[in-house]
Parts: C-alpha cells; structure tokens; sequence
C-alpha cells in the first residue's frame, strides 16, 4: 500500500487516536517542509536502497473493541489452577489500592528512568523506599534501585564477585546445587559469557582453593530447606571468596537476615510483595550488598542529595547511564530495570508494614507446617525437618499418581524427579488447600486441628530477632484513605505522559493506549505460573506465536526469542546466538567486536559480558559510520572478528545509505552483524533489518510497540535471527541457555504489543513510522533557526530523532545544554535526551503520537530559551544569575519571602502563556549531584529537615 493510501484509512480505526497530528496537520508540516504529500516527504527522508519491496504480512486496523474481544477469547483459553510449583514464583495479593493508583495509572506506568530528578522525586522516593525494605530484611547496608528477575540478579552477583576478587588464578564461582533451577540455567549461560568456571554442589561438597572468587548459596533452597551457613561462610572467608546469598525476602521477615550471618551479597525477587505471576514477569529483583562495595553494585542506585536551596532532594546516583559513560569498562549492562514493579513491592510493604508481612509469612508457614503434619503422620517422610514455605515430601514409585490425583483438582504440585514431590505455599493458601494437598497425597485428616497446632515460624536458632522496617513510612499509611493520599502525592511530583510531550532522544516516549493496557489486569494472564504444565496456558502459547511471526516478519528475519524481558538482555542474548554459532562451526576463537562510535549507549557493556573484545570504530563527520575505518578494522581482526553492533539509524538520527556495504564488509571477514533495535521506530514497515543484511536484531517492545517505560521499567527486548543462527536462541537443544528467570521473559505485558499490532494493522505501522520521521524533521526544520541540528542524511533529512547542538551558547553566554535542559522543566516538558551521545546537545525524538500543536509549543518554548540566552549574550542577564542558572524554579523558591533574582517571578515560573492554563511544577530547585555522590545516604534518612523529625523521606514531608 502507498503512502497516499494510508490518508484514508476510516475514522472508527485507532489510528487517528495512537498518531497525534490529524491530515490537516501533516499537510500544514509537509507544506512547512516544502512537500505536497507524504510519499514525496518520504522520497527524500527515506533512502529508496533500503526499503523493502513487500508491506508487512499483517491484517488491516480493527477497531478497538474487536481485538480486545478477540484477546478476551484468547484469554478464556489459559486455565487458572491453583501452582505450589515454588522455583521462585509464588501466588500474593496484590492489594487494590495499589492495582488502581499504581499499576493502573498512566501518571506511574508513562514516565522515563528518572534522569531529569526534579520532576521525578515521587518515584525515587518510591525508589529510595524499596531500597530500605530490601535493606532492611537482608540485614545489608544498601541495596539498588531493582534488577530484571530473580535469575539474572544472581548473575550480577557472580559478576559483582568477579569484579571484587576475580581475575587470571581466579575464575572459579560455586553455586549450590539447591539453588532454583531457572537461577542455575542462567549462571550457565553468563559463566560460559565470561569464561568463569562454575562448580555446582551441594554446599557442604564444596571444594575451596585460592581459585575460588566467590558463592552463591540459596535461602531457603529450592526444595524448602533452610540451613546454616556459617561453616560454609567461613570456609569462603579463609580463601578470601565473596559470598552470595540468593534470598526469599519474605522469608527473611521470620529467619535470620543473610547480612548478620556473613554474606557479602543478596540477591532475590520481590514478586511475593504484591506483584502477579503473570506467567513469568516483569518482577523486580533486588540485589543488597555491603556499603564497602556499593561503587561495584550493578543497576540504578537512588542517593539523598540537596537541591540548589540545600532542601534534601533525591536522584539517581554513582552508577547513573554508567555503561552509556564507561562503555566497555562498565560493571553492568543494565541500562534501566523494574521501577514499577519495585514501586508496587515497596508500598505493599508501606501498606502491610512489618507486623502485616510478618503475619503474612507466619500464616504461610503455618499451613506449611499443617501439611507437613498431616503427611508424616500418614507415613509420608519429610526431606528437611527445617523449612519456610516449601516441602520436598519423598514419594518414590508414586509421583506421577500424586501430580495426577492434585491436577484432578485444580492444583499444581512440583516433581522432583521420580522420587519426590515438591509443595510451596503462596500468600493466597487456605485450609482447603492443605486439604487438597493432603487428598491428593491420599491423607485424609481433620485440616483445622492440624493449623491449630502448627508453629508460626521455624524454630530455633533459625528465628529473626533483629528489627526491620523501622522507619515511620512503614508504619504511618495503615488507613486506605492515607495511603491514597500518600501516592497521590508521589504521583504529583513526576512528569508523565499525561503531562506533556518526553521528547528523548533513543527512548521513543510515544502514547501507550488504555485499550493496550486494560488486559494486564485480566486475571487469565496474572495468575499463571510460568513453570505450569503447557496444557493449561494455550491462550498464552497463541499470543507467543502471533507476536513471534508478525515480529519475524517485520524485521525480515526467521525466528524470535521472547525470553530477554529488556533491550540489554536482548542485546546480550543476541551476541550469545553469535557467539554460539561461531563456536558451533569451530571458530571458538572469533571474540572481537566492531562497535561504531554511533551506537547505542549500551552496546559495549553488552558486548564485554557477551565474552567479546572491543574495538571502536570511528564516525565521520555526518554521523555516520566511517566505512573506511570499519574495513580496516575487519581486515585487521579478520581472524578474530565475532560480530559487529549497528544502531540503525544511528543514535546520531541519521539513515546510513552504505548499511548494505557495512554488513557485507562484515560478513567478508566472517563476522555476524547485530543491529541495535532502539531505533526501530523509524524502520517499521518501511525497512526489512534483515534485508540490509543484519543477522540478529533486538526489539525494545517498550519503545516501538507501546510496553511503557514504567518511569524505568519493566521493558521487553525480544531477538529476532536469521535461519542460521535460529538453533542457537535460548530454548532450543543447541542454543546458548537461558538468559531470564522464565521461558518468555515477561510474558505478562506482552498482550500490550498484540493489542498495538493488531489495531495498528500493516498500514498503521507505516503510517505511524512515515509521521514519526515527519515529526523529527518538521522539529528539526523548525529548529534550525535558532539552533545548529549536528547531523543530517540524505537531502538535509533526518531520521525519527535529531542532535541539536547546544555547544556555541557555552561560548556566548556560558549556558550548558543542562541549563537549558533544565529550563524546559519550567517552561512544561520534560528534557529530551542531554550530552549524549555528544556533550553539548540535545538528542530529540517527538514520535509519531504527538500532534502539531505540540510540536509547536515545544518549538516556541526553545525559541524563548534561545531569547533569554540572547539577553544574557547582550548583559541584559548576568552570567550568573538568571533563569537558565537557576532553572528549574518550584514553588517554594517563586513564593518564597526572598527573591534576589534580577529576573522576575513571573519570568522564572510563567515565561509562556500556555502555563497559565496547565503548569506542572518541579518538586524541588536543581539537584547537586556531585554532592549527593560525596554524601552517599541510599536509604530512607530519619528526617529531612531540621524541625520535622518526623519526615521520614522528601515527599512525606508535604504530608
């Protein structure tokens, strides 16, 4: 279908409402531009050697309600029974002030990671919260702002105990044997990565040496025992190891806390608090670790600071965009997390307190202990006489029968082997559980006796006697109407979608639709295990292979993974398949990789952990890859070259017409070629990776197809391969392993890129690529006047994102792209993307769901700050002391007894008239980061203040 075909696609599609500028508006832009139409637009903003010959194989737009009845039929199909199947995912409650006010509310789920901290202190005092629970149950000093799952957290910690004691004579990491299965599948995959050798066994076999850099042990085990490690973590100590513990956090609220019994490292999910099982995901993890080596701690970190008043005031700290700074040096490649599912753990934990989570594991245990009263008293032998939540009950020759007589009634029960079965009870047990269970197991016996006789905890010397979750804000919102209250005030100090354009360059910040979002709360996809029998997840496996095709095809490659649940994992993953093939063909030693300067951020942490070598190569001086350099490069590593990394376009926003030549320079010299998909936004339907020549592509479902942000997460970044490397994806005989805690990463959000799909249809997705690269160059024209655009293709076009350089006004008037960053809070948006990938500019991506008007109030504000820098060019403005300085201005500052400014009030709060009607206000002045990384404090202070003791973080203060 031509583009002049999309121009009448029918109103009752959702088309009109997902693209922000109607007809009108894209003829007004277009006329701007100097085009009739927007396949003559798209003649010169889209090289014609890169566009593929056939439309994308997907159904016309549907309206709304269909596809959300087809989903519903979908849906019908999975079954809800009720899974004791443990390994890391239990059923909770998620309580439904929580579900409504966070979970369901664009004013959480549309923010970004929180790098603009003025307008996001609500989520990092959320931030700052979880990071005290996690804190606080493990018995450690500081924990980070949430990991990807409960697996790849263990993985961090191998590679945090790498960093701290590994290197040549030091590459062995033990890891129990009793750790959960999915933990251990992926410590394979990432020791192989990084050539550690990786000693599995049972704790009391381990074998110490000198060799040994670290261990991790599991608390409790995967089959419910709870042990004591102190031999093991003396024995540890003796060799100078680093020791790990992979923790249950709501059993630390009955046993002792991994820190006041020697670990170094814990590492866990906060699943249990609040957040459903949806299949597998998203679900925070955490990882806490000693204060002595915070500065190797993996993820975001939030940190108290002070704003430019000395207010106490909060941001992301020490290891904030590292891997985008350090590249290849950097510790991690996780570039954003969990945040709203660690927001959703920590107010569970505001919301129950402590005596709330303690009686929650203490009713869980109980049941435990009924259970396994039941069953000895039957005959039946326990393996663990000490345990939290889980039994391994030995039934050798009649496990099959027993899963059998417990499916008959609705319930999963876990094999171990042909020699035991496995029961783990969740939040949601009940006496008519334990009494299924029991039947099942052919005991009959009087259930309520049994509970009324069952301990609460385990016993001594496994008993927690220390505190935890001391802090006022665990204990001050018990009332529903307070806690509301509390997280609506959170919610009032960030900008969202629902504010105003986020115009971030690489992130694409476009609309996520409600019709996209109500299925999360449809309980046929939140309440499946991932580990549940296949049989009863049908829906789920249709919806797998949908979006499995559809993303196949529009990347032009064979086969998709599902399973990386973000766009660094995707990234990982990708370079894994690679790395796996080379060694399949016995070409094991190929480990070099070619990252151009103009790649994605991420790119060379990935590349690191992936066990490659990186080698840059240079841009020239429009941005692109400079081609000469690659081929000398390729040429120089023929031997040894692995793959290289593409960000396509290019983070600079330009469509690169030698993309062709570059992967087949590559493929020359026997590399693969991996094209970063953050940029896919500018591609879709228009442009077949795969064609170009690409053999691994990664899909940030959180950028181009709607998953939110999550003001830093969850996010999905599935890999798409060609045939040769389809053998090698995670799941498959020959791939490279697991690379997530569940088989499709985060299956439950995964029905928000179907719904998108299915209402945007082919001709959608080619309408909606064509207006985000017309609303890129429509800024970017509009721009131009007042501010240098530091790269530009093919007839002065860019792609979906432009750089505006920022550099001369440091010169003329001493202004900083962050000023101006800054600024722009003021004026009602958030930031776009500031100093990178070049310091000095501003990286902007408008996408194709904001509308003219918007574009232009965007473009009118920078004009304005482009005036106020002219006034300080001119001496109108000091230096020093003006609006861009001091920018951004709250409303403490502007009715503020004192104003010493040269500027008025209404100047600093109200520079445009649009605020008049809506003004979003920053919850606090400038945020000094350099102090706050002097001042490391990463858990909820006592107070903020020097009157209010009771303030227990910045946002309650307003309380």
């Amino acid at each position: 279908m031509r583009v002049h075909d999309l121009e009448t696609l029918a109103s009752e599609t959702f088309l009109p409402r997902h693209i922000g500028p109607s007809d009108d508006e894209i003829a007004a832009m277009l006329a701007e531009l100097g085009y009739d139409s927007l396949e003559a637009f798209l003649d010169d903003a889209l090289p014609p050697q890169i566009r593929t010959d056939r439309p994308p194989a997907l159904d016309p737009p549907r309206p709304e309600h269909e596809v959300l009845e087809e989903l519903r039929a979908l849906a019908a199909q999975n079954r809800r029974v009720r899974s004791f199947l443990g390994m890391g995912f239990h059923d909770t409650v998620t309580p439904a002030v929580l579900q409504r006010h966070i979970l369901e509310n664009p004013g959480w789920y549309t923010p970004y990671t929180p790098y603009q901290a003025e307008i996001a202190q609500g989520r990092l005092e959320a931030l700052l919260i979880f990071q005290t629970m996690v804190a606080d149950l493990t018995g450690l000093e500081v924990a980070n702002a949430s990991l990807l799952d409960e697996a790849s957290a263990a993985a961090e910690a191998m590679g945090m105990a790498y960093a701290l004691r590994g290197g040549e004579g030091r590459r062995r990491f033990l890891a129990a044997a009793d750790l959960h299965p999915p933990v251990l599948d992926v410590l394979r995959t990432r020791a192989w990565a990084r050539r550690i050798e990786l000693d599995i066994a049972h704790p009391g076999e381990f074998r110490f040496a000198p060799d040994v850099f670290g261990v991790l042990l599991a608390y409790p085990t995967t089959e419910g025992a709870v042990e004591d490690y102190r031999d093991v973590v003396a024995a540890a100590r003796a060799v100078g190891a680093v020791v790990a513990v992979d923790a249950d956090l709501l059993a630390l609220t009955l046993l002792p806390p991994p820190g006041e019994w020697g670990a170094d490292i814990a590492v866990g999910t906060t699943q249990r608090f609040g957040v459903p099982l949806g299949y597998g995901g998203p679900h925070a993890a955490y990882l806490a670790t000693r204060e002595a080596y915070v500065r190797h701690l993996p993820g975001r970190l939030v940190g108290v600071s002070r704003d430019a008043r000395g207010r106490a005031a909060l941001r992301l700290t020490l290891q904030t965009r590292e891997q985008h700074i350090r590249r290849d040096k950097a510790t991690s490649n996780i570039c954003t997390a969990q945040t709203l599912p660690a927001i959703v753990a920590a107010m569970y934990a505001v919301h129950h307190g402590p005596e709330g989570l303690r009686r929650i594991a203490q009713r869980i245990h109980r049941h435990a202990a009924a259970l396994a009263a039941g069953l000895e008293a039957a005959g039946y032998r326990l393996a663990h006489r000490v345990f939290f939540d889980t039994l391994r009950v030995e039934a050798p020759g009649r496990v099959a029968a027993i899963l059998e007589a417990a499916r008959a009634r609705g319930i999963n029960l876990r094999a171990y082997g042909d020699e035991a079965v496995g029961v783990a009870f969740g939040e949601r047990v009940g006496a008519r559980d334990v009494a299924d269970v029991l039947a099942a197991f052919g005991v009959e016996v009087d259930v309520d006796a049994l509970l009324a006789e069952a301990p609460e905890a385990p016993p001594p010397p496994f008993e927690r006697t220390s505190a935890y979750l001391t802090h006022p804000v665990f204990h001050r919102y018990r009332s529903e109407t307070e806690l509301m209250r509390y997280l609506e005030r959170l919610r009032s100090r960030d900008f969202a979608l629902t504010h105003g354009m986020i115009p971030l360059g690489s992130c694409t910040m476009k609309l996520n639709a409600a019709a996209e979002m109500l299925p999360l709360s449809w309980p046929e996809w939140t309440d499946l295990h991932p580990f549940a029998p296949a049989e009863q997840a049908p829906g789920y496996r249709r919806l797998f292979a949908d979006l499995e095709a559809w993303l196949a095809d529009l990347t032009g490659l064979a086969a998709v993974s599902l399973q990386p649940n973000a766009g660094s994992q995707g990234e990982l993953a990708g370079l894994l398949v690679i790395r796996k093939y080379h060694e399949a063909r016995g070409q094991g030693q190929r480990d070099v990789c070619l990252i151009p300067q103009s790649a994605h951020g991420t790119n060379p942490a990935s590349a690191v952990l992936a066990g490659l070598r990186v080698v840059p190569v240079r841009t020239d001086a429009q941005g692109n890859v400079d081609v000469d350099d690659l081929r000398a490069q390729a040429a120089a590593h023929a031997d040894r070259l692995a793959a290289a990394m593409i960000t396509y376009p290019s983070t600079h926003g330009v469509f690169e017409e030698r993309i062709r030549e570059i992967c087949a320079i590559v493929h020359e010299h026997g590399g693969q070629v991996y094209l970063d998909g953050a940029n896919l936004n500018a591609l879709v339907g228009w442009v077949r990776p795969g064609e170009l020549g690409a053999d691994v592509v990664h899909v940030n479902l959180h950028k181009t197809f709607c998953i939110p942000h999550g003001g830093g997460g969850p996010g999905m970044g599935p890999i798409a391969v060609a045939a040769h490397l389809a053998p090698y994806l995670p799941g498959r005989p020959e791939g490279i392993g697991a690379v997530a805690m569940a088989p499709w990463g985060s299956a439950s959000i995964l029905p928000i890129s179907w719904v998108y799909l299915r209402l945007m249809g082919a001709e959608g997705l080619r309408r909606a690529t064509a207006v985000a690269i017309l609303n890129a160059n429509y800024l970017a024209h509009r721009l131009a006047a007042w501010y240098p655009i530091l790269y530009r293709g093919r007839h002065g076009r860019v792609a979906h994102e432009c750089i505006v350089d920022l550099r001369p006004l440091r010169a003329r008037a001493g202004v900083e792209a962050e000023d101006v960053a800054k600024r722009l809070i003021d004026y009602g948006f958030h930031a776009p993307t500031v100093a990178w990938p070049v310091l000095g500019t501003l990286m902007i991506e408008p996408t194709e769901s904001e509308s003219k008007r918007e574009l232009d109030r965007f473009v009118e504000a920078m004009r304005r700050i482009r005036e106020e820098v002219r006034a300080i060019e001119e001496g109108r403005w000091d230096r020093q002391d003006n609006p861009l300085k001091h920018a951004p201005h709250p409303a403490l500052d502007v009715v503020a007894d004192d104003w010493p400014h040269p500027y008025s009030r209404r100047e600093a709060a109200y520079p445009a008239p649009w605020l008049e009607e809506a003004k979003f206000w920053p919850a606090v002045a400038r945020v000094e980061g350099a102090w706050g990384d002097r001042h490391l404090v990463c858990a909820c202070p006592p107070w903020f203040g020097p009157t209010d003791a009771e303030t227990p973080t910045a946002a309650a203060s307003s309380a």
